[in-house]
């Protein structure tokens, strides 16, 4: 096989055989007919350039001395030195091998360090005597004098801190390096390495000898800039933080509403020292007749938009709220509302509602951890299921539950950031919040103080924490007769309005209210229990209630069908008695009850003593 013809073929061959006679013409342009050293003169027949199979010669470089005679002879002499009418170039040069560089040991090591731009600074012994400083280190401190100790000659690296850095070196015999020193007044900053030479021995015995020729060779860069942009970031990021955190607590309510019968406290404690705060939230709404709405939150993931969505979130539990709806029937609205505002988040709710004529507390949960109650006695229960899916997942039916909270009770509503810890089960920090809890005692603001500090949530904490405690107070003596109930059960027809009447004057009388509230009240009932004997259907009840701040009157029956306010015309024998009470009280109010029928309640504010 001709193997010529064939490799010819190959890819890349054609290019290459291009790129040598280009090469060999370029040759012969440059040297314009002058005969190589190597074929003037062989001093070495090794030299002689071989012939490679594919007939071009190879290049060659010079080893040795080569003298050649003629018009275009040259001699070739260690970098190539011609005699005659032509000189010409070494072969080296001509072909592109590099030329030899100078050896480090022909370098001055004075030279190399008067250059560089850091500074330089050379101390020996155990003082740390100065023996060298550069051009730059003079320009920086100014000038040195050579053999003065280092804490007088050099009183910048003692502003610096580096002096008990050299005397390590100096022990130890291994560089050390120190970042970004400042020095005082807010100069210059540097980056310091310092690095264990040895002087050349004089005599001596050996330990002085060692001692004395130990030296420390100081390099100092000048890192201001970097250190300044570091400081402008780390400001930058402060501001950010500052920022985000004063929005996410702008979403969070100024000042929580206090109810009759609840004393309510909450804490909110950003994560860390990142921009990137959380979605925790928590809210107290007042729903009238006593009854409190309570609710907290987490919305998963961190950053503005979590704060956001957790905005949104929050408003839209108020607006629900008002509808006096269930819980678990909130947290389905919620549910449909929150994918609707971004299907990428998710959030954990638990909603609650405190009735106190009930001693009740009902809740649903949307994946949120349990509400834990403890009793009068110091028992901590958490609050059993339901707990559905969280919010925004969808296709799923949630579902109410109650646990007792009863006089002397509090109850402990708070976010995964107090009980979660990286490498631990979470159950065994609802177990540690329930050991905190049952040790806790004060008022509700004392106990979150104290469940932070016994969880460890402190200003470094990871994550977001939210803490909401409420406390059923045990009311005793002249307390106690500021806050009564009276429940009259409507039986029979048309007859209980008059009934209804006698009762709500006796009761409103006994309270020592006055003589204006009393008729006012006592209208309110007969409007509102002739309104249910109209409309509604048994069971029905009267219920009077007061605080030390109001009196609330409700009548309940077994209709579910809610009353408006409406219009009546002139002619209209009926449908005046909602106007009435709308008119006359404070606020009123009707809502569904959990076990079928409805509620109709109104409220009048108690005059200031």
């Amino acid at each position: 096989m001709n193997f010529t013809r064939w490799s010819a073929r190959f890819p890349g061959t054609q290019r290459r055989a291009a790129a040598r006679t280009e090469h060999a013409a370029a040759q012969a342009k440059r040297g314009e007919g002058a005969v190589p050293a190597a074929r003037g003169g062989r001093a070495d027949p090794g030299a002689e350039r071989s012939t490679p199979a594919d007939g071009h010669p190879a290049d060659s470089t010079v080893s040795g001395t080569g003298t050649g005679t003629g018009s275009g002879t040259g001699t070739a002499t260690g970098p190539g030195t011609g005699t005659g009418p032509d000189t010409g170039t070494a072969p080296a040069q001509r072909t592109g091998v590099l030329t030899a560089v100078p050896s480090l040991d022909e370098l001055s090591v004075r030279e190399v360090l008067g250059r560089l731009p850091a500074l330089v600074a050379l101390v020996h012994g155990p003082e740390h005597r100065v023996a060298y400083v550069n051009d730059a280190y003079t320009a920086g401190f100014g000038a040195r004098t050579p053999g003065a100790p280092a804490h007088e000659a050099l009183p910048e690296l003692g502003e610096l801190g580096l002096l008990p850095l050299l005397d390590q070196v100096q022990r130890s015999g291994k560089p050390r390096t120190a970042k970004n020193r400042t020095a005082p007044g807010g100069g210059s900053s540097y980056t310091v390495t310092c690095t264990p030479v040895e002087f050349p021995s004089t005599g001596g015995t050996a330990p002085e000898a060692e001692a004395q020729h130990a030296g420390v060779l100081i390099h100092l860069a000048d890192v201001t800039d970097h250190a300044e942009a570091v400081e402008r970031l780390r400001a930058s990021e402060r501001r950010q933080r500052e920022a985000a955190v004063t929005l996410q607590r702008s979403l969070l309510p100024q000042e929580l509403e206090q109810p009759d019968d609840l004393r309510i406290a909450a804490t909110y404690q950003p994560g860390g020292t990142e921009a990137a705060v959380g979605g925790d939230w928590y809210d107290v709404i007042t729903l009238g007749a006593g009854r409190t709405a309570l609710v907290i939150g987490d919305v998963m993931g961190r950053g503005v938009r979590a704060a956001a969505v957790m905005g949104q979130l929050r408003t839209a539990v108020r607006a629900y709220a008002r509808l006096d709806l269930p819980p678990h029937e909130v947290l389905q609205l919620l549910d449909g509302l929150a994918a609707e505002i971004d299907a990428s988040q998710i959030a954990t709710c638990v909603y609650a509602v405190h009735d106190p004529n009930e001693g009740l507390l009902a809740y649903a949960s949307a994946g949120h951890l349990p509400i834990l109650v403890r009793d009068e006695h110091g028992t901590v229960r958490r609050a059993a299921d339901p707990t559905g899916p969280p919010l925004g997942t969808g296709g799923w039916l949630h579902t109410s539950g109650t646990i007792a909270l009863g006089p002397g009770s509090t109850a402990v509503l708070y976010t995964d950031g107090l009980v979660e810890r990286r490498g631990e089960d979470i159950d065994e920090g609802v177990a540690a919040l329930e050991r905190a809890l049952a040790g806790a005692q004060g008022t509700p603001s004392v106990i979150c103080d104290r469940l932070m500090r016994a969880l460890g949530v402190d200003a470094d904490h990871d994550d977001d924490v939210a803490v909401m405690v409420l406390q059923q107070p045990a009311r005793s003596g002249a307390d106690a007769e500021l806050f009564h109930n009276a429940a009259l059960e409507l039986l029979g027809g048309i007859e209980a309005a008059p009934r209804a009447r006698a009762f709500a004057q006796g009761v409103l009388a006994s309270w020592r209210f006055p003589v204006e509230l009393c008729d006012l009240g006592v209208l309110a009932a007969s409007e509102l229990v002739a309104n249910s004997l109209q409309h509604g259907t048994p069971p029905m009840r009267l219920r009077l209630r007061r605080t030390d701040r109001r009196l609330i009157i409700e009548v309940t029956d077994g209709d579910d069908h809610l009353p408006r306010r409406r219009r009546a015309e002139p002619a209209d024998e009926t449908g005046r008695g909602i106007s009435i009470v709308a008119t006359i009280a404070s606020s009123w109010g009707s809502r569904r009850t959990p076990g079928g029928g409805k509620a109709v309640w109104c409220e009048f504010a108690l005059p200031d003593k």
